[in-house]
C-alpha cells in the first residue's frame, strides 16, 4: 500500500500529475486545490497517497494535506461516493468550506461539484453531519501540530486543520469560551464554534 509519494514532478494535467520517484513515474489524481499547490514540473513533489485497488485497476489519489485526505476518506465512505466525485467535491469545496456546508445542511454548495446532484446532496449531508465533530478532534492532522495547553488553542488548531484561517476562527473560539467558561472541554468549544462559523457563512 502506497502512501505517501516523494520525487521529481514531470507534469501536470487536469485532474492528475506524474511524479518520477526514482525513474518510475506515478499517476496520481488529485483535486484542483492540490495540483495548484504543487510547484511547477520539474520541481520535487511530496504528496500523501491514498490507494484503491480495483478489479481492472491500481489508483493513487494525491493530496497535499493530512486534511484533504481525511475529509476523502470520510467522502468515499457514503453510497455513490467514488474516487472521482469525492475529489470533485474537494475540488469544489475546502475542508473549511464542507464542515460549514454540512454545519448549515446547505445542499446548494455541495451540488457545485461535478457529479454530484440534489439527491446524493441529501445523503451527503444526512451521512456526514454525525460526523464533523469527530473530524475535527481525531483527524490525524490535529494530532500532528503541536499545541498550546487549553481547549481555546486546542479548538484552534482542530478549526485551522479543517480549513478555517487562524484570524477567522480566533474572534469565534475567544466568543465561545466567554460563553462557556474556562472549564469547557474542547468538544463542546468546537462544536459551537463550527456552528457560529456555519451561521456566518449562510448569514
Amino acid at each position: 500500500m502506497i502512501a505517501q509519494l516523494t520525487g521529481r514532478l514531470d507534469s501536470l494535467a487536469e485532474g492528475s500529475c506524474i511524479i518520477d520517484v526514482n525513474g518510475v513515474g506515478y499517476l496520481v489524481q488529485a483535486s484542483t486545490r492540490t495540483l495548484a499547490a504543487l510547484a511547477q514540473p520539474p520541481a520535487t513533489a511530496r504528496l500523501l497517497i491514498e490507494t484503491h485497488v480495483r478489479e481492472d485497476a491500481i489508483i493513487l489519489y494525491g493530496f497535499a494535506d493530512p486534511a484533504e485526505r481525511d475529509w476523502f476518506r470520510l467522502l468515499t465512505t457514503v453510497q455513490g461516493v467514488g474516487g472521482r466525485v469525492a475529489l470533485a467535491v474537494l475540488s469544489a469545496l475546502s475542508p473549511g468550506d464542507l464542515v460549514a456546508a454540512i454545519a448549515a445542511g446547505d445542499r446548494a454548495s455541495l451540488t457545485r461539484a461535478p457529479g454530484v446532484g440534489p439527491r446524493l446532496a441529501a445523503r451527503l449531508l444526512t451521512e456526514l453531519r454525525e460526523k464533523v465533530g469527530a473530524m475535527s478532534t481525531a483527524s490525524p492532522s490535529t494530532a500532528a501540530v503541536p499545541r498550546a495547553p487549553g481547549p481555546a488553542e486546542d479548538a484552534l488548531s482542530a478549526l485551522t486543520n479543517l480549513g478555517y484561517r487562524r484570524a477567522e476562527v480566533q474572534a469565534v473560539v475567544a466568543r465561545v469560551m466567554e460563553r462557556l467558561g474556562d472549564q469547557a472541554g474542547l468538544d463542546a468549544v468546537i462544536r459551537d464554534s463550527l456552528r457560529e462559523l456555519a451561521q456566518r457563512a449562510v448569514g
